[in-house]
């Protein structure tokens, strides 16, 4: 039976919606839906869906180093963004922290996100070897 480490980052969401940043189990870890929100929950680059991109997987990068994985271990990333004409932009962040490592990805477009700053939501798989 694999053991289960929850990892949590404090966002006020947690413990309002019941869930945690990232769940490792086993050689799994799951990265849930990341914003590009600093430590004290306030938005950075607002309207700059390059940065916010780059923002979150550095977020994610953080969340996956304590869950003893690493970029190179991710399989998969979901991307929810609120304008899929920019996809350019959100693309050419990704390949920034991917173009190597080459996981599987989605990206869709929805109406909208939590808060209406926020212009794209991303979550990842990671298998550690």
């Amino acid at each position: 039976m694999s053991s289960r480490q929850n990892i949590s980052s404090g966002a006020k969401w947690e413990s309002i919606v019941g869930y945690s940043r990232a769940v490792r189990v086993g050689n799994t870890v799951e990265v849930t839906g990341t914003v590009a929100t600093d430590t004290s929950g306030n938005l950075v680059w607002k309207d700059n869906p390059f940065e916010q991109t780059k923002f979150i997987l550095q977020k994610i990068e953080g969340v996956l180093k304590q869950a003893g994985a690493s970029l190179s271990d991710v399989v998969r990333t979901r991307m929810f963004v609120t304008d899929i004409s920019r996809w350019e932009e959100y693309g050419k962040a990704h390949g920034e922290f991917f173009s190597i490592i080459r996981p599987c990805t989605t990206m869709v477009e929805v109406s909208k996100l939590i808060e209406p700053e926020y212009m794209i939501e991303i979550e990842a798989t990671a298998i550690i070897e």
